[in-house]
């Protein structure tokens, strides 16, 4: 009987398909982290040569209802942790590693050019006949909408300015909107408007306005690089990671 003779390239392809430390990372990742994310992935790679990240943004519920469906995600980083639970209680988590990365806050945010006075007006700026306009994130699958039409309501302007909102699906669709001029005015994640060339006027809403953001991550039982993601999770965590994240905007309380 003969062997199977392997030859040394394919022998190398074949033990390089089985590992899987070296694969790219893929994130769902809430469309808040757009910016945010690019700068942690730079640092992750300093220091974990090895581990490319691959990110996909938009909005938490629509990532959450794919992974329901077995997208092939290693790991899911939402801007609302109801939906890492959700997952947890469904079996599709790797046990014991959720974790929350940071809160995030919502803005009024306006453009250059635009003429409305939003660090002046605050909420008031809504009403302004020459808003026309209100993006927010679509309230059905993003927890920045929800927190936008909140905030709205608490303040005691909702009823006022309902007609003049239009959505995006997920909030950087919606800071592209009123960036276009598509909207006058936008309710969006103060970590976008923190981001190189986001150039504008913003006033920052009362946090107490609103339900607190609380951002969680999960590592996925589907992963095809477990180890990877436990190392982001770990650098996520980290200090220099933390670091990253407030300078965008989240805070970690």
């Amino acid at each position: 009987m003969s062997l199977l003779r392997i030859a040394p390239a394919a022998a190398a392809l074949l033990l390089a398909a089985c590992d899987t430390r070296h694969a790219p990372l893929r994130i769902a990742a809430a469309a808040d982290l757009r910016f945010a994310l690019d700068d942690l992935a730079k640092s992750f790679r300093r220091q974990h040569g090895g581990i490319e990240i691959a990110p996909a943004y938009g909005s938490s519920g629509m990532f959450y209802a794919q992974i329901v469906n077995r997208a092939p995600f290693d790991m899911y980083l939402s801007a609302d942790i109801q939906y890492p639970r959700k997952l947890a209680e469904q079996g599709l988590t790797v046990p014991g590693s959720e974790f929350t990365y940071a809160v995030g806050r919502i803005v009024l945010w306006t453009s250059g050019s635009s003429g409305i006075d939003v660090e002046r007006l605050g909420m008031a700026a809504l009403r302004n006949p020459a808003v026309h306009h209100i993006a927010i994130a679509n309230p059905a699958h993003a927890p920045y909408g929800r927190a936008a039409e909140a905030a709205m309501r608490s303040l005691g302007v909702y009823d006022a300015v309902k007609d003049k909102l239009v959505t995006g699906e997920n909030i950087s669709q919606t800071l592209q909107m009123a960036e276009s001029g598509a909207a006058e005015v936008g309710v969006v994640a103060l970590s976008l408007t923190m981001a190189p060339g986001a150039i504008g006027r913003c006033w920052e809403i009362p946090p107490g306005a609103y339900p607190r953001i609380e951002q969680a991550g999960v590592i996925l039982k589907s992963a095809g690089n477990p180890e990877g993601a436990q190392a982001f999770r770990a650098f996520l965590l980290s200090p220099e990671g933390r670091a990253i994240l407030k300078r965008y905007g989240f805070s970690g309380d």
